[in-house]
């Protein structure tokens, strides 16, 4: 089995790069193969320029687009086509994911190539390896304030407005809030539960 993970984090040291080891090392005693791909480390450009928003339109009519792409894109789209399981990895800031995972979403989940049109309304998944999609970020908001002020932003955009709405199936979120007011203790807590429930994936 194939994990693609796409991590987003700018800080080598961060929170999220340990929750990333995590994750690769529960997977690897399961069994998985993983795949990163890491926005940061790439330079990734989230801006979604002109020839992109025309690749968008040009896909959704079925007519082909690899030309307009670029390379970063369809390297990145091989891989989700090779993928049994995807995960992401980022933090939450200001309400919502990081510009790079953003830009990932707009330029990556394309008509024709991440799902297709199941009649006028409904849309179905085309990466159709794809089993599972998990998503793991941090936030120092408390998860009630989180919910109830800010509407669970990412879970709206992300999890509802993305991966519902293109036909993905088993959807998780794991969130982990107050992250910079909590003790080592609970942090290692984190990482060791995170170890093993990827350790248990099917």
């Amino acid at each position: 089995m194939k994990t693609v993970i796409v991590f987003n984090h700018p800080y080598e040291g961060s929170f999220c790069n340990a929750i990333l080891e995590a994750v690769q090392s529960g997977l690897h005693r399961s069994g998985h193969t993983t795949d990163l791909i890491h926005l940061d480390a790439d330079g990734f450009d989230p801006v979604m320029r002109a020839k992109d928003l025309q690749a968008f339109v040009k896909a959704g009519k079925g007519e082909p687009v690899d030309d307009l792409l670029d390379p970063a894109i369809l390297h990145y789209r091989q891989k989700l086509r090779a993928a049994d399981h995807l995960v992401f990895i980022f933090p939450i800031w200001w309400e919502l994911m990081p510009a790079m995972t953003k830009g990932f979403i707009d330029k990556v989940i394309f008509p024709g190539v991440a799902y297709t049109h199941d009649g006028p309304y409904r849309m179905a998944p085309a990466f159709t390896g794809i089993k599972s999609v998990t998503l793991i970020t941090t936030m120092n908001t408390p998860s009630l304030m989180y919910r109830l002020l800010f509407g669970n932003a990412v879970k709206k955009a992300l999890m509802t407005g993305t991966f519902w709405k293109t036909g993905y199936k088993n959807r998780k979120w794991i969130s982990l809030n107050m992250v910079k007011f909590r003790s080592d203790e609970k942090r290692r807590k984190w990482l060791q539960q995170i170890e093993q429930r990827f350790a248990r994936t099917a």
